[in-house]
């Protein structure tokens, strides 16, 4: 199995390390960290990845190949995080666990051999790339220190589904959850059970990033992999959009049409697949380009 397919075992060039991070109750959140067997001498950027789920699935090994590439192949230092889940757990305790970790990050980097000055990047799939956009706000707000330099957002919901608290302008925009209601992987019925289990406040930005009033400025270089099969799309899409055209913020898109959210964990060996995988490192690669 080679280290570029979405499968395969631990990488001899890089050391894997478990640890766990106190969150604000106490909770020991647990982490696994990976960093290049030889780094550059230029210093190691600095990556936190956030694995996907509706919130109330998945662990550290959703994330896993991505962390290992990025530090074999761009020579990253990385965290993944396995924040708690809902229902037991809900709203906003998997955004507040992962933001606990990026402030951890922020705060311990030396121990972990990075150095953020060459590039600070929060990412995450689905739920994670919810989550990571909405890490990006609070690290404009809580002006976090050393600043993150991109974000990478796979496949992310950056809105209440329901488009209640949404303004009109942007929801006449919104027309993927009506045209993918029965695409596979992520049908709109899931959607709606995943919402259920994560209980979010509709009219909080620590969810609806749509939730009036909106803000996007001042928001470090992002990069999005959006599917055409998904519920999901039009949001994404539509972030990016305002994200470049109105609020001046350095954005690049890829785009995979004619496959559902999540495609290329359940095929993994599909060409396709294997250039999503590709195109999320040369994603991380770009944002390393733009501190």
């Amino acid at each position: 199995m080679t280290a570029s397919q979405p499968n395969g075992g631990k990488l001899d060039d890089v050391i894997e390390e478990d640890l766990t991070v106190p969150a604000r109750d106490g909770y020991p959140i647990p982490v696994r960290t990976y960093k290049p067997k030889s780094p550059s001498s230029s210093g190691s950027p600095l990556v936190v990845f956030i694995h996907g789920g509706g919130f109330a699935l998945g662990g550290l090994e959703g994330e896993e190949l991505n962390c290992r590439l990025f530090t074999q192949k761009l020579g990253c230092t990385c965290v993944n995080v396995d924040y708690r889940l809902a229902p037991e757990h809900p709203f906003p305790t998997p955004v507040l666990d992962s933001w606990d970790v990026v402030k951890w990050a922020a705060n311990n980097y030396t121990k972990l051999g990075a150095d953020p000055s060459e590039g600070f990047i929060v990412g995450g799939t689905s739920a994670g790339g919810n989550i990571s956009a909405v890490v990006g706000h609070l690290a404009r707000d809580e002006k976090l220190q050393p600043p993150l330099t991109g974000l990478s957002l796979l496949i992310p919901a950056v809105l209440d589904h329901t488009l209640t608290h949404v303004d009109e302008e942007y929801k006449k925009q919104i027309i993927s959850y009506e045209q993918n209601k029965d695409a596979p992987i992520l049908p709109l019925k899931s959607v709606e059970i995943f919402m259920e289990n994560y209980k979010p406040d509709p009219t909080s930005h620590l969810f609806n990033l749509f939730a009036p009033p909106i803000n996007f400025s001042n928001l470090p270089p992002t990069v999005f992999q959006i599917c055409g099969m998904d519920p999901l799309r039009d949001e994404a899409i539509l972030y990016e959009r305002l994200l470049r055209e109105k609020y001046n913020c350095k954005t690049k898109s890829y785009m995979y049409p004619g496959v559902p959210h999540g495609f290329w964990s359940f095929f993994p060996q599909g060409e396709i697949s294997k250039n999503f995988v590709q195109d999320t490192v040369k994603g991380i690669e770009w944002l390393l380009q733009q501190k």
